[in-house]
């Protein structure tokens, strides 16, 4: 009996429902594992399917193209080479299962169907899959290897039964998706899981971008001591060779090369946001981007992930001054677009608002000018983003962030237009924190320049809304270091009032925070997508009722 396995690990990229081109990934990385003499393929969850399908496992149709190419990657497999597992939608007993395959020399060896349907956050996998109640080991080349499927990883009773029926290696096949948190949590949990079992275990996760979610790839390995002696570069498509020697005692020890990669919070954050636009652009097939450039830090740094997503000359950015606009958000907007070496343009709205103005003037006869005038200024700029988005056929970026989108301090159909929101999950804080990491850094797969993209005055300036003379956000809002830290213990950590205030915020501001976030629901709902990166984003994640007459009250 040979002494040594060794195992193929695929961090793919897969579209959903483009079902033969996921199929086609496959089959490339079994042809590269058969050339190196690999004896496992590991790939990751519903690589068939693309992850997550939602809806589509309920359209019969979808269900039998994927069983049709399953029996056609059975056929190419049928010579010698390596065995695969396959992420999966199968079919039990008359019941759909999130299951992983096993295929070797054109038969299916082996099976294991998902037990832990995670029903939380952005997850709804008991809406289609049954949950199976049996964990069986699969012997692969002689190697008695447990095979999960992502959350059951997060419990230790799956690993504790696979354990107790002779497992030699644990392999966890993923579509785990990001935000700033995921990271540590999953490699915390893995290695509970190999203390408990003192096993090897194997993790495989899916990357690239699919409509809100992003996945970071981030694949690792942790040898029997739980020490992680493998990780895969994040943001990208990825192959790896690892081979283990196989002990006298059935023990598999790792013997390639170690490989660790350092993470940096800024830098996982810009490179998700920059991979969650590039698929979402991509594989919807959008010529390009259209930004409104205001000369501010939000449209600067939506405008820099953009270019470093797609390139400079899928870039448009676009300048629209009235007669609020500064001679400095003019100069700005103009040297960030230079520095960024996109397509840019100004086109004055001085003349627009004077029409509208002369709408209006009758039926707001006598009465002052307030928000309703400058919300006028956002439409019109929102109308001639659309229209050339209609010209040309490139997607409107809408620049607000989660600060914003969360008080409410915004304005529909205006600077909330457009099919993608970059900085939707982000806080203004964090804004900032991503634009000073980008003017120093740069990675291999930005297709941007290296150097500084974003002018510093935009950096350093207070921000401004300029819809009225001498106008900031402070005069509105809490200092955004104050108004980001109430808004994580709403949101994110669902603190009360009470709480909140106990940590030494003053009681008035916490009210105020809380009673915009609860009135900008209704606004939040007919916001466009934008990439989570946050353990709680607007959306699916965060589900609060529009119409709500519930107050919380403070304990006095």
């Amino acid at each position: 009996m040979k002494n040594i396995f060794s195992t193929y690990l695929s961090q793919l990229n897969p579209t959903v429902g483009k079902v033969s081109y996921n199929f086609k990934l496959v089959r490339e990385s079994w042809q590269k594992a058969k050339e190196i003499q690999a004896d496992l393929l590991v790939t990751t969850e519903l690589i068939t399917s693309g992850y997550p399908p939602d809806d589509l496992l309920l359209r019969p149709s979808f269900i039998i193209e994927i069983e049709k190419e399953v029996k056609s990657l059975i056929e190419f497999t049928r010579s010698q080479g390596p065995a695969i597992i396959l992420g999966t939608p199968w079919f039990r007993d008359g019941k759909l299962y999130n299951a992983s395959i096993v295929i070797d020399k054109g038969k299916i060896i082996g099976e294991s169907l998902k037990n832990n349907l995670p029903n939380y956050g952005v997850f709804d996998e008991k809406r289609f899959f049954a949950s199976s109640n049996s964990n069986s080991l699969i012997n692969i080349k002689g190697v008695n290897c447990g095979v999960l499927i992502c959350e059951d990883m997060w419990t230790e009773d799956v690993c504790k039964s696979l354990k107790n029926q002779g497992a030699e290696l644990l392999i966890v096949i993923n579509a785990s998706p990001f935000d700033i948190k995921k990271i540590a949590e999953r490699e915390n949990i893995a290695s509970q899981r190999v203390k408990e079992t003192e096993l090897p275990l194997i993790y495989v996760n899916q990357v690239g971008g699919q409509d809100e979610l992003v996945f970071d790839g981030n694949s690792f390995i942790l040898n029997n001591k739980a020490k992680k002696v493998l990780s895969l570069p994040s943001w990208e498509s990825n192959d790896k060779l690892l081979t283990w020697k196989i002990g006298s005692k059935r023990n598999l020890s790792y013997e390639s090369e170690i490989h660790n990669v350092t993470k940096n919070t800024s830098q996982e954050i810009y490179s998700a946001l920059v991979l969650g636009l590039r698929d979402y652009i991509n594989k919807n097939n959008f010529k390009g981007v259209i930004v409104g450039m205001s000369g501010g830090i939000d449209s600067a740094l939506t405008a820099s992930i953009a270019t470093d997503a797609l390139g400079s000359d899928k870039v448009r950015c676009i300048m629209m001054p009235s007669i609020y606009t500064s001679d400095e958000s003019l100069r700005d907007a103009k040297e960030c677009s230079d520095l960024l070496q996109v397509n840019y343009s100004v086109i004055n709205i001085k003349g627009v608002l004077k029409e509208y103005k002369s709408i209006f003037n009758n039926i707001f006869n006598g009465l002052e000018e307030d928000e309703t005038e400058e919300n006028i200024q956002s439409r019109v700029r929102g109308a001639i983003l659309m229209a050339i988005s209609n010209k040309f056929g490139d997607m409107v970026l809408a620049t607000g962030n989660k600060s914003e989108m969360s008080v409410g301090y915004a304005t529909l159909y205006g600077d909330m237009c457009g099919g993608f929101s970059v900085l939707k999950d982000v806080y203004k804080t964090v804004v900032f924190s991503l634009a000073e990491w980008r003017n120093t850094n740069f990675l291999n797969f930005f297709k941007g320049k290296q150097g500084c993209m974003i002018p510093k005055n935009i950096i350093k300036k207070p921000p401004t809304a300029e819809l009225k003379p001498n106008q900031f956000d402070h005069d509105k809002l809490p200092s955004y270091d104050v108004l980001d830290a109430i808004l994580i213990a709403l949101i994110e950590e669902e603190k009360s009032l009470d709480n909140i205030i106990n940590l030494g915020y003053e009681k008035k501001i916490v009210e105020q925070v809380a009673k915009l976030l609860k009135i900008a629901e209704y606004k939040r709902r007919q916001s466009p997508p934008g990439i989570k990166i946050t353990n709680k984003s607007f959306g699916r994640e965060r589900r609060y009722p529009i119409t709500n007459q519930f107050i919380e009250k403070v304990l006095e």
